[in-house]
């Protein structure tokens, strides 16, 4: 059974950019922190999982309008109105090093999955339920529990790469009192100011883990809180009637989306005269050395990338 890898590509990248020192140049003055950090990031999980395939998942649509259109709060504190469109705001010396970052992977033979009008999770998720065999779907979002499975789990990176945590159905069990199948409606519940999702209004992480360790779905807890006989708390009724109709269309805006139609995932060929080049334009140092050469070895063992 094989193994798939699979990057949120982008939380690598901004956790590169904010967590590598920014003194990390190119020879001609440009910012190469986040990329020489990316690299480093994938090199290591990869050295350290050995998965027959790796893929990094792209945002081509980092803020889908039809997300927007059920909740029109959804990432709206990360946005800039431009003339013709939403702009996400980015600090500028990351903006410049995203293409450098594209570059890079396309001439280590990476695959780079990206898919119009949708997130990387949504890529992600289609990549994890599509794959036959065991998915580790690498990132910092912890709305990606939704996809731990008996065949997926999440390496959790949200504290560091060196220090992430591999959640597995029990660790969710365990650690967090929640089941993968829960997860989306514990998520609505609790909200999640950094997507701009506000939740429920008086509902936080361990009451929304109780309401779905007792309830089914979110179905459920309305009709209980519709019936003053149910036994839930009046509180909590009042609650969750106060918000009824936000609760499904955030659970269609925090459900991934798991049936996109993706491409074979076809290993390339490293194009070893591109990666000399850009390590030297952009004064790499071992980063991208190190990764090509773990390319190469896995390669030599499974015929893939």
């Amino acid at each position: 059974m094989s193994t798939l890898m699979a990057f949120d590509t982008s939380y690598l990248y901004f956790r590169a950019f904010f967590g590598v020192p920014a003194t990390f140049r190119s020879p001609d003055g440009r910012p190469v922190n986040a990329v020489r950090g990316t690299l480093d990031f994938i090199a290591r999980l990869v050295e350290q999982y050995s998965p027959d395939r790796f893929v990094c998942a792209w945002d081509d649509d980092w803020r889908p309008s039809w997300r927007v259109d059920l909740v029109p709060s959804y990432k709206t504190h990360r946005v800039i109105e431009g003339a013709t469109q939403s702009v996400e705001i980015v600090d500028d010396d990351l903006t410049i090093q995203v293409p450098m970052i594209r570059d890079c992977l396309d001439a280590l033979g990476i695959p780079v999955v990206g898919v119009a009008e949708h997130e990387a999770d949504d890529v992600l998720a289609s990549l994890a339920r599509q794959h036959d065999g065991q998915s580790l779907v690498v990132t910092g979002d912890r709305d990606l529990f939704q996809l731990v499975g008996p065949d997926t789990s999440v390496v959790y990176v949200a504290r560091g790469v060196a220090k992430h945590e591999l959640v597995t159905p029990e660790v969710l069990a365990t650690k967090y009192e929640l089941a993968p199948d829960s997860y989306v409606d514990f998520a609505v519940l609790r909200g999640d100011p950094s997507d701009g999702l506000p939740g429920v209004k008086g509902i936080g992480d361990k009451s929304a883990a109780t309401l779905v360790n007792r309830y089914p779905s979110l179905e459920a807890m309305v009709e209980a809180a519709i019936d003053a006989g149910s036994g839930m708390s009046p509180s909590m009724r009042s609650k969750l009637l106060a918000d009824v109709d936000y609760l499904a269309r955030a659970r269609e805006v925090v459900t991934a989306v798991d049936t996109l139609a993706l491409p074979t995932l076809e290993a390339t060929p490293a194009d070893e005269a591109r990666i000399a080049e850009l390590t030297e334009t952009l004064g790499l140092g071992g980063s991208m050395g190190r990764l090509s050469a773990l390319i190469s070895r896995r390669a030599a063992h499974t015929g893939t990338n």
